[in-house]
């Protein structure tokens, strides 16, 4: 038998360390709406078996009947196992006629008789109310948890617990998994959230790890986090072309390949431009490249490409939008990532961070996601671009606020210069890790062939922003 209990969805048991520890007791805690029945029924019909049912126990928090009954609702419910592999039994009438003592002798008939591979207890913290003291309480789960560890079964407890109970009840003691499942407000937004308090035996990612649930159970999207590499990994040597050569010039022949670079500017000034430049010069030289745009459909996106005279029928290009309004960062990564992986993608845009930001729980988050999605890409040796909105119009953005500038190896700044009678775009390099760059600020002008660069500088210069400060300066990862 395994030493691990497997939920069936493979995100979750890689979180869980392989799954949860088999012959050993769980708690899976969250307030109402969490879905803890759902991922609790989930566990039962993956492992039940008819030599080895999963017995789903209801106490007095929800009948028997109506968990059942919703249950039927669920993608994995299968009624050729109920009475055979899956069985569902009432805790409610013993505990209410026959106090906790009657449910341990109940729970130990099941395990004489069944010999279960999984025994669920839903909801666990509504016994509580059947013991006329803390000590009892406390007597009854020992006992309770004796019966169980005398048997090779494993067992999820399910309960409406908040977060300050994990330090005062006893069940969190004796349990040897609490997996804690929240929903947080974000803006207008809630977006669930599954942590692993507790995994005796293995490992764990820490940290909130992004949820759904659907019909098909719950859907886990691991918390995109990288922490340091040890192992080295080879990058290209070969420039790989922004798409418009004036900018190539400035940048020392183009871009070094795996590196991320950073599009900042106001509204209007040429960001996704710019990266649809990238994307579709790289799709014309054989390089696949996804779009993954929060900003525009598929439909504006076309109209854009269309004026330039590109297509995003074109070979070696892919959109992949999603709407900013709901969406959870972490499975947006996995999306993305499957993307890049199904196609083969040497190049990615992505447009915009801005709207990420917004979906991120705090700027921490937002910060380490990037990193995280900056070194995952470099270790593939795929280019990424990726767009900022900022407010400044006319002045140069402090680009501290963006956040992100210093976890990109190239920055360029677009904004506006004020003329007589007009205003003028401008584009700055305003770092370039480990190559030369020029730091003066250029003209340019949008047109039928997309970014064309004037001719000449404009008497002013942009300091590289590594330069500004040493101590934020990365040490650099490839050779000039």
């Amino acid at each position: 038998m395994s030493d691990r209990l497997l939920s069936g969805h493979e995100p979750l048991d890689t979180v869980l360390g392989g799954g949860l520890p088999a012959d050993a007791i769980s708690i899976i805690m969250g307030l109402p709406g969490t879905g803890k029945t759902i991922i609790a029924q989930q566990y039962t019909f993956q492992n039940g078996r008819p030599d080895r049912p999963a017995v789903y126990f209801s106490t007095v928090s929800e009948p028997l009947e109506k968990i059942v009954r919703f249950g039927q609702g669920l993608d994995f419910f299968d009624r050729t196992a109920v009475g055979r592999s899956v069985l569902y039994e009432n805790l409610g009438a013993t505990v209410s006629n026959d106090g906790l003592e009657g449910v341990t002798r109940q729970i130990t008939t099941v395990l004489k008789e069944r010999h279960p591979a999984l025994i669920v207890i839903d909801s666990f913290k509504a016994l509580h109310a059947f013991a006329d003291s803390h000590s009892e309480f406390r007597r009854f789960l020992h006992e309770l948890a004796g019966r169980l560890g005398a048997f090779p079964t494993a067992s999820l407890w399910v309960g409406e617990y908040e977060e300050a109970e994990v330090a005062s009840l006893p069940e969190f003691a004796v349990a040897d998994a609490i997996v804690d499942l929240t929903t947080e407000r974000i803006g207008h937004r809630g977006i669930r959230f599954l942590t692993v308090r507790k995994l005796r035996g293995g490992g764990f990612p820490s940290g909130q790890h992004a949820y759904r649930l659907s019909s098909s159970g719950l859907h886990l999207f691991p918390r995109l986090a990288d922490t340091r590499i040890e192992a080295s990994y080879g990058l290209g040597d070969v420039r790989v072309s922004s798409g418009i050569p004036a900018l190539d010039d400035l940048l020392a022949h183009g871009y070094w390949p795996g590196a991320s670079t950073l599009i900042v500017g106001p509204s209007g000034s040429g960001k996704t431009l710019m990266g649809l430049h990238f994307i579709f010069h790289g799709a014309h030289q054989g390089e696949p490249g996804v779009i993954a745009s929060l900003q525009e459909n598929p439909t504006q996106l076309q109209r854009i490409a269309a004026g330039f005279g590109w297509s995003l029928d074109e070979p070696h290009v892919e959109v992949m939008y999603r709407s900013p309004v709901d969406i959870y960062i972490d499975e947006w990564a996995h999306d993305l990532m499957q993307a890049v992986e199904r196609t083969g993608a040497r190049r990615v845009l992505v447009d915009s961070l801005a709207d990420l930001r917004m979906a991120a729980a705090d700027e921490t988050r937002f910060r380490e996601f990037v990193y995280s999605l900056v070194q995952r890409f470099s270790r593939l040796d795929v280019s990424i671009m990726m767009t900022f909105e900022v407010q400044d119009l006319f002045e140069a953005p402090r680009l501290s606020d963006s956040a992100v500038s210093h976890l990109s190896d190239n920055v360029v700044l677009l904004s506006y210069l004020k003329g007589q009678d007009s205003i003028h775009r401008s584009m700055a390099v305003v770092k370039s890790r480990a190559s030369h760059h020029e730091p003066g600020i250029r003209q340019f002008l949008i047109g039928h062939d997309g970014i064309v660069l004037a001719d000449g500088l404009l008497g002013r210069s942009v300091p590289d922003i590594d330069a500004q400060n040493p101590a934020r300066r990365p040490a650099a990862h490839r050779d000039p």
